[in-house]
């Protein structure tokens, strides 16, 4: 048994198997609400499959599913565990009242009920279910906000960082692609693949406070030099501490463990196998992956094969040899990156 009266307002469902009782609730709250009604929980639960329904107005003592089950399996879901549910039932002791309210319910009303006391808690719960949709939109839309303003504050960083860099904008993009294919194939959940495909890219953020005469020396660093090099990495981990975003938490581990190397010879901290985090090992990888694999002014793109063969040649000693297993897997959709994302040709 189901009444569809056609309305613009809020749904009320009301589940009674005595159809006396859900005449006179949908004759008190009719001219106001939209109702539907069951006179079971099963098909309850089908008019929830097709309608969008505001509140539930339930019956506690039904044959074969009675209110608190009805209640339970309502709540137990997740596309209508929002929907407020008062109970309007005859049984009104206090344990009653406890065990509903212990299931979810909004508001238990004892049978019998007056017509003014029914419309002001249907209309007060409906209010409060409005309040809450109302706040979760806004909650999602400022989380919506904070998230593209972090997203632009990374973009900005790692601008920054190109512009001092004889990098390319396409590098760290290609890097951070790589970084997510590499993560992806060893099965990490996908917000920690895209949060590490949008981190990587400020590995190199700390290069901004190395001077140019060593930044863009167009020869081989001296042995100081090469020290004052290797300060990006702290550098950049200052620039990026004290931040409690999981997105720049991420990038500082990131670019302070970049230059770790598997067999413990890397810099700053000489980390050594899994003591290196596994953001900076993949970064790694990506990153050698790429500079090989591109022409700069000091040297000329290596060939597929040659790049391969090298990332291979030193998986044990400067690659974690199980990210190396998962790049042979995927090589060849890196060099596809590496295509779509290649560098403009230098200027003449």
């Amino acid at each position: 048994m189901t009444l569809l009266t056609p309305k613009t307002q809020s749904t009320i469902l009301v589940i009674d198997d005595i159809a006396e009782n859900i005449d006179v609730i949908s004759n008190i709250l009719n001219d106001e609400y939209e109702i539907k009604a069951a006179n079971q929980g099963i098909l309850a639960f089908k008019i929830l499959e097709r309608f969008n329904v505001d509140l539930i107005l339930l019956d506690i003592m039904m044959p074969d599913m009675d209110g608190y089950e009805v209640c339970q399996r309502i709540k137990d879901n997740p596309k209508l565990c929002h929907i407020p549910i008062i109970f309007l039932t005859a049984m009104n002791s206090q344990e009653d009242e406890q065990r509903g309210f212990d299931l979810g319910a909004a508001d238990f009303i004892a049978k019998p009920f007056s017509a003014a006391i029914l419309k002001a808690r249907v209309s007060s719960q409906l209010k409060l279910a409005n309040y809450a949709k109302d706040l979760a939109k806004q909650v999602h839309e400022r989380t919506q906000e904070l998230a593209v303003s972090r997203l632009e504050i990374i973009e900005c960083l790692a601008l920054a960082s190109e512009f001092r860099d004889n990098e390319t904008g396409n590098h760290v993009i290609r890097v951070g692609e790589y970084c997510r294919l590499i993560a992806s194939k060893m099965g990490l959940a996908k917000n920690t693949c895209d949060l590490i495909a949008l981190t990587a890219p400020l590995h190199d953020i700390g290069k901004i406070a190395i001077p140019d005469n060593i930044l863009l020396k167009p020869g081989r660093l001296t042995e100081e030099e090469f020290k004052v090099m290797q300060s990006h990495t702290e550098a950049g981990a200052q620039i990026l501490e004290g931040s409690q975003s999981d997105l720049l938490q991420a990038a500082r581990t990131i670019a302070i463990s970049h230059h770790e190397k598997w067999d413990g010879s890397g810099y700053p901290k000489g980390l050594k196998g899994e003591e290196i985090p596994l953001y900076g090992r993949i970064v790694a990888l990506c990153d050698v992956y790429d500079a090989l694999s591109s022409i700069r002014p000091y040297k000329d793109a290596w060939s597929k094969e040659q790049v391969e063969a090298y990332i291979n040649e030193l998986s044990g000693s400067q690659f974690d040899p199980t990210l190396v297993e998962h790049f042979n897997h995927v090589k060849d959709d890196f060099y596809q990156i590496l295509q779509e994302h290649k560098d403009e040709p230098p200027s003449a």
